[in-house]
């Protein structure tokens, strides 16, 4: 028997499915588990210095002063970011305060909504089993859970952007089956009673309603990230409709009406803040920073100042197994269809008189394109292979069937669950693509996550479905098992061995120390934090690695006990909840490294020292450097701080303006004010520590040092 929710392309081979955890059940633990991962997260560590702390003081700024407009970091216009996510935050801030719990708590909850949101299609789409193992993916996911422990806008722009997607498909759908059901005869509607009465169920609402929210949900993603969702979600739209001839259908997407509305929530804050930030750098305002700067020139590596990177192009493609793990482990179920659709499309006979020079030309055509692509934009050799297979394999597939006289799909995706899977491959491809073309951090392409989780999902139900009958899909599912215990084993071993080497070394709480540091000034790449790690350092980290290695010696073992005894949603849960306990363990572990991330104990120290009268209130925090070696003191001390030679990175374009406080010095004007006046607090991040040493001399006292960053004054305590 096929499984009528599947596409059939991921159908083709089912038999009875297996068992599916009821829905109620599913969602309270869904809901559990966000709780355990998530909420019970937001408490610890503090807010971390750089992006973490930097964008908590833009919305605190919002909260206190109400200001909606324009963006301000340690008093300074930051222009260069949408400020939906800060919105969110200074309301956080308003109901539970100025603490770390408030700065994430948005972000928690965009989680949990886009792991509903993905039950949900997925749901409606492939069946409940596929649901469940979808909002495993999204709460278990290493990059979903790593890539939220900051607050950056990447989960929202998710969540905003695969809403407008499902309506898309669901505005089409409930057109398509009005279509349906005023041209079918009624005897034939009796007779797939059932099956209609299935797809309906489901609490749903009208064409018009879904296009509306799809224009809604583009303007708060676009609110939330700038002008990439708009290329995102557009370009999938377009191929979507053209590829399955629904184009002819698009007045029911509301597009001049919808578009209004989209004007009406998106331009607003857009308009005022061109308005009100005039006069910048070189005659520049906001709308030439925000759009040209932030936006093109960022895409083509031009933006200005230089404070980005790119990942190399290996590393960009192979680490979405890492982010995506452990369900990246059995991504190679998706590709099965496409291949077996590839494979089908080689044996279509050719009708017609061959045109081998078309085909040529043809190609000819589309790798020059490529070609001066890789020139314009300075692709690496793998980016650029991949462009050209991105141009030259759709262009011969597509060719090989016109020829055949035969329609794009073997089948027209006219279910759900079929263009359902033509949609989220668009979008995948189309964000990893996009990305690996531009500058990028790790987490750029976390938008795509949802999609591939889902797709990932959707296979392994059909290759649960089918693992007596389909040697392909038990093979893999084998293999991913396989590789799962091999990684779970060489993991549990490693840390065995750094536990075992760091038996007799007392324990640190101070992690910071015992790590290699390095120029933190010049990690541009998110991820960078990691090469800092030391054996040492395991002695400060013994719960978190002895839990993740018991956890990786047991869970795959378990995992694979099950699936071979063919109980498929056990085994899969299994390996979930292996994830699961991995992610507490790395929490854990990221706690312990709070100090050498967070500046918060130095802020505690000064405002220990003005409560107890050991200095006066009467003070200046100065930090030397770009402000995010230290972004979390302002926070935490809620004031403005000065900045030595830290007139860079964020704080320069803002700076340019007529009205910026007078907050940035020279070496030269730190020896002018240091020791005159009222007292002086000086903020040192381990890597200018030489530069202050030879600026200052033994001209200063210190008063606190974590991880190797430290607070100097000018003059001895006053008690």
């Amino acid at each position: 028997m096929t499984n009528p929710t599947l596409p059939e392309s991921l159908a083709s081979h089912s038999v009875l499915p297996a068992s599916a955890p009821r829905r109620s059940t599913a969602i309270s633990i869904l809901c559990g588990l966000w709780l355990i991962i998530f909420f019970a997260s937001l408490f610890r560590p503090p807010l971390l210095d750089d992006a973490d702390a930097t964008h908590a003081n833009a919305a605190r700024h919002i909260a206190l002063t109400g200001d909606f407009v324009t963006l301000h970091v340690n008093g300074i216009r930051y222009l260069e970011k949408a400020p939906l996510p800060y919105w969110l935050d200074a309301l956080s801030f308003r109901i539970f305060g100025f603490n770390t719990f408030a700065a994430h708590f948005p972000q928690a909850i965009a989680v949990l909504l886009l792991a509903l949101l993905g039950f949900h299609w997925a749901r409606r789409a492939f069946g409940d089993r596929t649901a469940f193992y979808t909002g495993l993916g999204v709460l278990t996911s290493i990059g979903v859970f790593l890539f939220t422990r900051i607050y950056i806008p990447e989960v929202l722009l998710t969540l905003f952007l695969c809403t407008a997607l499902y309506c898309l498909l669901r505005c089409l759908d409930c057109n398509q089956a009005d279509a349906i059901s005023i041209e079918t005869p009624q005897k034939h509607v009796i007779s797939t009673g059932a099956k209609r009465s299935r797809e309906t169920s489901a609490f749903s609402f009208s064409p018009r309603t879904y296009a509306y929210v799809m224009w809604a949900s583009l303007a708060l993603a676009v609110l939330t990230k700038g002008l990439v969702a708009i290329v995102f979600l557009a370009g999938t739209a377009v191929v979507y409709l053209a590829l399955t001839g629904e184009y002819k259908n698009w007045r029911a997407l509301k597009p001049f009406t919808g578009t209004i509305l989209f004007l009406a929530i998106a331009a607003p804050w857009h308009i005022l803040a061109g308005l009100r930030n005039t006069g910048g750098m070189n005659g520049h305002g906001f709308f030439w920073f925000y759009f040209v700067n932030e936006h093109f020139l960022r895409f083509l590596g031009k933006r200005f100042p230089k404070d980005y990177n790119k990942l190399p192009d290996y590393l960009f493609w192979s680490l979405h197994i890492v982010w995506l793990f452990p369900w990246s482990l059995f991504a190679p179920l998706a590709a099965i269809p496409a291949i077996r659709a590839l494979r089908r499309n080689q044996a279509l006979p050719r009708r017609g008189r061959p045109t081998y020079l078309g085909d040529v030309l043809t190609s000819f055509v589309l790798v020059w394109i490529a070609i001066f692509l890789k020139i314009k934009l300075h692709l690496g050799s793998t980016e650029s292979v991949l462009l050209v297979l991105a141009f030259v394999v759709p262009a011969a597939y597509f060719r090989k069937r016109h020829r055949a006289r035969l329609p794009i799909f073997d089948h027209a995706p006219r279910s759900f669950a079929q263009r359902t899977t033509l949609v989220l491959g668009l979008y995948a491809a189309l964000v990893l693509i996009f990305f690996s073309l531009s500058t990028n951090q790790e987490y750029y392409t976390f938008p795509a996550y949802l999609a591939i989780l889902m797709l990932i999902a959707a296979s392994l139900t059909r290759a649960e479905d089918t693992f007596t009958t389909d040697k392909s899909s038990r093979g893999w599912i084998i293999f991913a098992h396989v590789a799962f215990m091999l990684i779970g084993f060489a993991v549990a071993i490693t840390l065995a061995y750094g536990l075992w080497s760091s038996r007799h070394l007392a324990f640190i709480p101070d992690i910071g120390d015992v790590l290699a540091h390095r120029d933190v000034g010049n990690y541009t790449l998110s991820m960078s934090h990691f090469f800092d790690l030391t054996d040492a350092s395991f002695a400060a980290l013994r719960l978190p690695a002895g839990l993740a290695a018991i956890t990786f010696c047991l869970g795959p073992a378990i995992a694979w006990l099950l699936r071979s005894k063919r109980r498929h949603l056990e085994a899969t849960t299994a390996l979930a909840l292996t994830s699961a306990v991995f992610l507490i363990a790395a929490h854990i572990a990221f706690v312990r490294f709070a100090p050498m991330l967070s500046s918060k104990k130095i802020a505690d120290k000064i405002q220990t020292l003005e409560a107890s009268g050991a200095i006066s209130r009467d003070n200046t925090v100065l930090m030397y450097g770009d402000q995010a070696y230290g972004s979390s003191i302002p926070f935490y001390l809620g004031r403005q701080v000065d900045l030595v030679n830290g007139r860079s990175t964020s704080m320069l374009f803002g700076s340019t303006f007529p009205d910026a406080p007078p907050i940035f010095l020279t070496g030269g004007d730190l020896l002018k004010v240091w020791g005159t006046g009222d007292r002086k607090l000086l903020f040192v991040p381990l890597e200018k520590r030489d530069d202050v040493d030879q600026l200052l001399g033994t001209n200063k006292i210190l008063l606190q040092e974590t991880s190797g960053k430290a607070l100097y004054t000018d003059r001895p305590l006053d008690r």
